[in-house]
């Protein structure tokens, strides 16, 4: 197969089922989107160690068969059986946020995003998850989808939060308290 066929030259995709629909189609817009939040996990993955990396890994299969079950019609075959988030993956996102913050001091200011290579890669994937839920909330207006991938986004985007929290205490990298208004003196 080529990597080539263009079929999309038109401006049209074509769904899981084979449906021909617009390139700028909510559901092509949104699982375009998670396809992006993968892809920067990707990018923290290559920057991250221990058992960062091995849950990175989960969490893109699981974004890649939420990817599948987005490009499948609702009605269509496709959807009927393509993998589907549920309830075991989204416990598993907060067993992981749970750990990841008994690791940390108490947040009691809202931090500036930074700090170490990896915490500054989490803090991207933090905020194209939180544009991927907001896609998903979109699609899911006009065509309901499993309420478990609206979860899955939310805690996702938690959990990178704190794994970056996690990863600059591990790099000895304190956070950056925002001071509202503060404007320093250069």
């Amino acid at each position: 197969m080529g990597l080539y066929t263009r079929l999309g030259d038109s401006g049209e995709t074509g769904l899981s089922d084979g449906t021909r629909v617009w390139k700028d189609d909510l559901r092509v817009s949104t699982y375009g989107t998670v396809d992006e939040l993968n892809a920067v996990l990707g990018w923290c993955r290559v920057a991250a160690t221990g058992e960062f990396v091995e849950r990175l890994v989960a969490i893109q299969r699981d974004l890649l068969d939420m990817g599948a079950h987005l490009a499948a019609p609702p009605n269509s075959e496709r959807a009927r059986t393509v993998p589907r988030i549920g309830a075991e993956q989204c416990r598993r996102l907060e067993t992981w946020i749970d750990e990841s913050t008994a690791r940390v001091e108490p947040l009691s200011h809202f931090i500036l995003p930074g700090g170490c290579e990896l915490a500054a890669r989490l803090q991207v994937a933090r905020t194209v998850c939180r544009r991927a839920e907001r896609a998903v909330v979109s699609l899911h207006r006009t065509e309901p989808l499993a309420p478990e991938i609206i979860v899955y986004l939310n805690r996702l985007s938690d959990l990178m939060f704190a794994w970056s929290r996690q990863a600059n205490r591990e790099a000895h990298c304190p956070d950056v308290i925002w001071t509202p208004g503060h404007r320093p003196s250069v």
